[in-house]
């Protein structure tokens, strides 16, 4: 029988342009025409100011590392097969931050401020979600 995923968004008219994005590899943001104000996670409103007059904006897909956690036993499938991993919260270049997964680094290798850039994990029955790794 095959596991239940808990970890899979609820993807809906409004937050569609969001995952078909993540499927091409981009990284969109919420930017509030009124203040100027960059928001993550994507919102119909301004949080900073209210104002709904909010749009989609492509990010850089940079990022500086903010704070991290080795996760070393999650019993929910699918973080069962990939312990340890790092749960992270990272600083868009845009100016949000991020709750993210840190790969292709050893957590003993991290540091506060270390650039990163974003790439999108793909799994089979799932959008792609974005993940970030040190840059060279």
């Amino acid at each position: 029988m095959p596991t239940a995923r808990f970890d899979l968004p609820d993807i809906d008219a409004f937050t569609r342009p969001y995952w078909d994005a993540a499927a091409d590899g981009r990284l969109l943001i919420r930017r509030c025409g009124a203040c100027g104000a960059a928001h993550h996670y994507p919102r119909e409103f301004c949080p900073r100011c209210w104002s709904e007059d909010v749009a989609w904006e492509e990010a850089s897909g940079r990022a500086a590392l903010y704070t991290w956690s080795v996760v070393h036993l999650n019993d929910l499938a699918p973080h069962r097969d990939r312990v340890p991993y790092v749960a992270a919260v990272v600083d868009l270049d845009e100016g949000p931050r991020m709750m993210t997964e840190i790969v292709d680094c050893a957590g003993s290798d991290l540091r506060v401020g270390m650039p990163l850039r974003v790439l999108f994990r793909a799994e089979a029955g799932a959008p792609a979600v974005p993940v970030f790794r040190p840059t060279d």
